[in-house]
């Protein structure tokens, strides 16, 4: 009788897992199958390591704006000025270093400290005085995209020095002839580093009595992430490596995955987007948050406006134009949930590299730019409606009582049930 009921309990658990991370293992799985779809299409082109390595290159700021995005969408609020805040700074940044001769070191701290002041100033309206996000945006979009105009006199600001070029468009060095091994070698170290992390994931969550994979499972995860990432970077290193702007974007993905998996910020987060007064009965500084998560949207604005004015070589009164979109599209497609306290920055990343697949795909089979917007409203729609039906199934369905409850608790257990405490603390 202890083999059925073992193996019973493994299907309980492995329903369990599947329907609780169906959205992020749903948009990977349509990732792949668009990357696959277009490889067809475009008769290899596709995964050329010069069009990967544009691909990145095209997408980095969009990237950029996706993961600060997701933590505005998780805390149940929204950003439409980023766009404009992206062509503010890139325009400050350029005047700076062309009419003001300030070298690149000087300029980008200074463009950030201004990313952080906008993000402050809307912040301060958004959790103090309770205007909703969606009009202080709003207005911040209008009132910057003004001082952008004000600012270059409606003209475009050009050339831009080298230095500040290659954050854009510059590489690792490394040796010329053959594949680049600086990035082979950060390929491996990054293959390495995620199945440490898988699997120590894995023991933590089983030491807390929290359902986890079967080992095979496991492994074999872990044998795929080795094979994607190693594939991946000798793509890369087959070109010229690892442009400076993808080691960018892989230090800004892992290092805000650790804030919101690991950190208490990152469950501030989330608690205040799930719940805000059950969050503040718990403790949680809510205003606070709300204000740290737009001053941390208003840098990485300025971040990708650094980013997009250095890969143009000029500030351009349009830069930035539907960004906002972009970013936005990216946060739902990659699972984050429009009721707030859901989403995860590597999801962010895989809407984002969905869109930016979907857009590069279509350009190269020679696809209208009508039915590229008609695809992309689409692969919206359906990803807001299978984010809806996943919830409402996971809530609803056996799988929601199968799981077995954790026995301990810790850091990485989770934060403690928000509405429980908000009860026993009234």
């Amino acid at each position: 009788m202890k083999e059925p009921d073992r193996t019973s309990r493994l299907a309980r658990i492995g329903g369990a897992l599947v329907s609780g991370n169906s959205r992020q293992y749903g948009m990977a799985i349509a990732l792949v199958a668009i990357i696959v779809l277009f490889q067809i299409l475009t008769g290899g082109l596709l995964l050329t390591p010069l069009n990967v390595t544009n691909l990145i290159m095209q997408n980095s700021y969009i990237l950029i704006l996706a993961i600060g995005m997701m933590l505005v969408i998780v805390t149940g609020h929204i950003d439409l000025s980023v766009g404009s805040v992206v062509a503010f700074t890139g325009a400050v940044s350029a005047i700076m270093l062309t009419s003001w001769g300030l070298p690149t070191v000087a300029v980008v701290p200074v463009a950030l400290l201004i990313g952080a002041l906008i993000g402050a100033w809307q912040g301060f309206w958004v959790a103090y005085v309770r205007v909703p996000a969606f009009i202080v945006t709003l207005a911040g979009m209008l009132i910057f995209r003004g001082a952008t105009l004000a600012v270059l006199g409606g003209e475009s600001v050009a050339p831009l020095p080298q230095s500040l070029r290659d954050i854009a468009s510059g590489f690792l060095p490394g040796q010329g002839g053959g594949p680049h091994v600086p990035t082979l070698l950060l390929g491996a170290l990054g293959a390495a580093a995620i199945v440490w992390i898988q699997w120590g994931t894995r023991a933590r969550s089983r030491g807390y009595g929290l359902p986890v994979a079967p080992a095979p499972v496991t492994a074999a995860t872990s044998a795929l992430t080795v094979v994607a990432i190693l594939a991946f970077t000798y793509v890369l290193a087959d070109y010229n490596g690892l442009p400076l702007v993808g080691l960018l974007l892989v230090a800004l993905i892992a290092g805000y995955s650790f804030v919101m998996r690991s950190t208490t910020m990152g469950r501030r987060v989330y608690a205040v987007g799930g719940s805000e007064q059950a969050a503040a009965l718990s403790g949680i500084r809510t205003q606070r948050t709300t204000f740290w998560v737009f001053v941390n949207m208003g840098v990485l604005s300025a971040l990708a406006g650094l980013v997009f004015t250095a890969r143009l070589n000029a500030a351009t009164p349009g830069a930035g134009t539907m960004f906002e979109l972009d970013a936005i599209a990216a946060a739902f497609i990659g699972g984050a949930s429009a009721s707030g306290g859901v989403g995860t920055v590597v999801g962010a990343v895989v809407g984002a590299l969905v869109m930016g697949v979907l857009n590069n795909g279509m350009s190269l089979i020679g696809l209208g730019v009508d039915w590229q917007q008609l695809i992309k409203g689409l692969v919206l729609l359906l990803a807001v409606a299978f984010d809806i039906y996943n919830k409402r199934r996971v809530n609803t369905g056996p799988a929601a009582s199968a799981a077995p409850r954790p026995r301990g608790g810790g850091a990485d257990s989770g934060p403690p049930p928000l509405a429980d405490k908000a009860r026993a603390s009234s």
